[in-house]
């Protein structure tokens, strides 16, 4: 698992220089780039979610867009569109800021249906169809989509069936009283998160991302736990506070993130612990609760933590 950890410890390193604490949520990007997957961020505005994002970029050199999502955004100001060029008289592509490889989807919920279904094709199968050609993306295509958990109104929740080609929910909290003073302190030294250009950070070297996920699909995983992983899931389906249950792609998510998990702490094995540690942020977007759950004030990330301390570690 030397690439893995050696990609893991370099990122905490280099993202150091720019963030402040907040190193689960950091980690938890990581997982998502290197499971090949997409998430949801959600956290209120001013936690640095865009300047993590951009950091992350610079570092792992990819390519990163950001898209601002309004009530009148549409498709093709995600996707592009097909131009007519008078003096050749042809059509030439206009890309669209989905052809990348970290892409930024802002406030995604303040969106219309229309345009959130036109990432659906590009975050499960890596390629956009526009006027009947697919264009593929790239393999390090990667969609981080922030939402506001405060503001509502306006806004358009994701349905379920997209919630679930999400690998994982991020929350990002407040920083601790002794990081916000470190944060001040940082500013008031002039650092300046326009300028992030202007930080020195060391990149990876090239193929560092495809050697950990190589990594990852070598930890070893028992029969055990794969039931473990199954029961987990499955669990959820019939929990007397949920409505709607994981899916089998989300056990699928769970053992890739958990796989991922065990490679980031050096390991080529898998641990019910590793499982349990991803149980939070590949499953707590993929339940529905029942309306007298939510009454009682219950929370996903309890519901969860219910199902997870019910299901029975195998030996």
């Amino acid at each position: 698992m030397e690439h893995l950890s050696a990609l893991t410890a370099h990122v905490r390193a280099e993202l150091s220089k720019v963030i402040i604490g907040q190193a689960e949520v950091i980690d938890q990007f990581l997982l998502v780039l290197v499971c090949g997957g997409h998430a949801v961020v959600e956290g209120v505005p001013g936690l640095a979610k865009t300047l993590t994002v951009k950091a992350l970029a610079r570092i792992c050199g990819l390519g990163f867009q950001r898209v601002q999502c309004t009530a009148d955004l549409m498709p093709a100001d995600i996707t592009g569109t097909n131009v007519f060029n008078m003096s050749t008289s042809s059509f030439s592509l206009h890309r669209g800021p989905v052809f990348t490889d970290l892409l930024l989807v802002d406030e995604i919920n303040r969106t219309a249906p229309r345009t959130q279904a036109a990432l659906l094709e590009a975050m499960e199968e890596r390629q956009v169809t526009i006027d009947g050609v697919r264009y593929p993306l790239p393999d390090h295509f990667t969609v981080l989509a922030t939402q506001n958990p405060v503001e509502f109104e306006g806004t358009y929740p994701l349905p379920e069936a997209q919630l679930d080609r999400f690998l994982m929910k991020i929350r990002i909290s407040y920083p601790s009283e002794s990081e916000e003073t470190e944060i001040l302190e940082r500013y008031g030294k002039g650092f300046d998160a326009r300028n992030v250009g202007e930080i020195q950070l060391t990149p990876l070297a090239p193929g560092a991302i495809a050697a950990a996920r190589a990594e990852i699909l070598a930890v070893t995983v028992e029969p055990g736990l794969l039931r473990y992983i199954v029961a987990l899931v499955r669990r959820t389906r019939d929990w007397p506070a949920i409505s709607l249950g994981a899916s089998p792609r989300a056990a699928v998510g769970l053992l890739f993130v958990a796989r991922a998990l065990a490679g980031m702490d050096g390991r080529d094995y898998l641990l019910p612990d590793d499982v349990k540690s991803a149980a939070l942020p590949v499953l707590r977007h993929r339940i529905l609760l029942k309306p007298e759950a939510d009454l009682e004030g219950l929370t996903a990330d309890q519901v969860i933590a219910q199902v997870v301390a019910s299901v029975e570690i195998p030996k």
